[in-house]
């Protein structure tokens, strides 16, 4: 039921996205967005949270954004390339300041953030392996993740051995549950839509009750756009906390996050 709320939910928000983009006359700035499910901030089918928020900010600014879905990590290559002027749900590594200009700088500004998502560890069934929000027992073998996701840094950090030969998060709770992994790591909101809406999965595989990290995402630009544009760089920033704290957005997210846990 809840699967069936948030898709309806998408549908809504989508067809705001579509007017809105095609509303705008100003200027086009070239966003890759990893083509992906990423719920509720973005769909393979170019729906979501962060998609319905950027063309807000697009309208507010007289700009319209041509979305470029990919996988994320040719996403981050056209970032680094400056064959796109930015790119949307990046999380805050240091490394990545080679490639992307985050608002704020180092440390970013998370004000500016397009959104705040978490990290959640799942395993199978009866298995033994626990994650206390700081350690891991039991842990037997490689954590899954999805190809190029930042939480694999963290898990490396840990001296954890990571599996991240998978881009979709459905294949990797197949992989979970067919015994080639330990564990995995997932974003929330994307567990949760897998499993309620595989009940073969949600059989086997259970979300353990300690996060792994809560992270902030953010839209970044490529260094010649900040370099060239920092004026509408920044102004693109600002709306974007603007639009993020606005009543109007904010019972979107609400909705958004009650379709997919009732």
């Amino acid at each position: 039921m809840r699967a069936i709320l948030f898709l309806r939910l998408i549908v809504s928000l989508t067809a705001i996205c579509m007017f809105a983009a095609t509303a705008v006359a100003g200027e086009t700035l070239a966003l890759c967005v990893e083509k992906a499910d990423v719920r509720p901030w973005r769909t393979q089918d170019g729906g979501g949270l962060n998609i319905d928020l950027l063309n807000r900010v697009a309208g507010n600014l007289g700009l319209r954004f041509d979305y470029r879905g990919m996988p994320w990590k040719r996403c981050l290559a056209e970032l680094k390339a400056n064959a796109v002027a930015g790119a949307i749900g990046a999380s805050f590594k240091a490394d990545r300041l080679e490639l992307a200009v985050y608002p704020g700088g180092n440390p970013p500004d998370a004000s500016k953030r397009l959104n705040v998502d978490r990290y959640v560890v799942l395993r199978r069934k009866g298995a033994k392996v626990d994650w206390d929000g700081k350690a891991f027992s039991y842990l037997d073998g490689a954590v899954g993740i999805q190809l190029g996701y930042s939480v694999g840094d963290q898990l490396r950090a840990m001296g954890v051995k990571v599996d991240e030969g998978t881009q979709k998060g459905a294949e990797l709770l197949h992989k979970l549950a067919a015994g080639r992994l330990a564990a995995a790591a997932m974003l929330d909101g994307e567990a949760v839509f897998v499993l309620d809406t595989n009940p073969a999965l949600a059989a086997e595989i259970q979300i353990l009750p300690q996060p792994l990290v809560e992270k902030p995402y953010f839209l970044v630009f490529s260094h010649e756009f900040a370099r060239s544009q920092a004026d509408l760089a920044g102004r693109i920033w600002q709306a974007i906390a603007t639009v993020r704290n606005s009543a109007e957005y904010q019972k979107l997210e609400r909705d958004a996050q009650a379709a997919m846990r009732n």
